[in-house]
C-alpha cells in the first residue's frame, strides 16, 4: 500500500514539473515558472526511490500505469477537460498491465 502512495506522489510531482515547462513554452508564462517545476521533478525522483521494489526497471514499468491515470486526473482537475470514454478504456488497460507487472508470479 505504501508503494501506491509513493507512486501517486511521484506521478503528480512529475506531471507538475513537466507542466511548468509546458506553461512556459506553450502557454507563454514567464520563465521563472520552471523553478518550482524543477523542485517538483526532484521530488518525483525522490518519491520513486521510495517504492518497494528490488529492480528499478520493474518499479518504473509499474509506475507508468499510475502516471497515465494521474495524467487523466490532471486533465480533468487542472485543465478542466473531462476524459472521454477512450481515455477511460485506455487507462483501465494500463492499470491492468501495472497490476500484472507488480503481482505476476515470479
Amino acid at each position: 500500500m505504501k508503494s501506491y502512495v509513493f507512486y501517486v506522489l511521484a506521478a503528480f510531482a512529475e506531471i507538475g514539473g513537466c507542466f511548468s515547462f509546458w506553461a512556459w513554452l506553450r502557454l507563454h508564462k514567464p520563465a521563472w515558472v520552471i523553478l518550482p517545476g524543477l523542485l517538483s521533478l526532484t521530488a518525483f525522483a525522490y518519491f520513486l526511490t521510495k517504492v518497494e521494489s528490488d529492480f528499478a526497471g520493474r518499479a518504473y514499468a509499474a509506475y507508468g500505469s499510475i502516471y497515465i491515470a494521474a495524467s487523466l486526473v490532471w486533465l480533468w482537475l487542472v485543465e478542466n477537460k473531462l476524459p472521454d470514454r477512450w481515455d477511460s478504456i485506455g487507462v483501465g488497460i494500463c492499470l491492468l498491465g501495472g497490476l500484472v507487472i507488480l503481482f505476476g508470479p515470479r
